[in-house]
């Protein structure tokens, strides 16, 4: 398994994109934090971060990520593929 720190993916369990990146985590042994926004206070937490309810949302260093394609090129640079 491996662990990025300092990030965190915002995702909703029925989004066709959040599960195109929770995929490509499986698939290729990936775990950081996960912070469903359908969960008290999430999605106002995303929004405070980036501005919007957007997902999915990688958030590194509090810094937000969007679009599934960005979120995943990042994780396969971090990952070193």
């Amino acid at each position: 398994m491996k662990t990025i720190e300092n990030a965190a993916l915002f995702y909703k369990p029925t989004c066709p994109f959040c599960h195109k990146v929770l995929s490509f985590m499986e698939q290729n042994g990936i775990s950081l934090d996960l912070i469903n926004i359908l969960e008290d206070g999430n999605r106002d937490k995303l929004i405070a971060l980036g501005g919007k309810a957007q997902v999915p949302c990688l958030v590194i260093d509090g810094k937000p990520l969007y679009e599934s394609d960005d979120i995943i090129a990042y994780l396969k640079k971090r990952i070193g593929e």
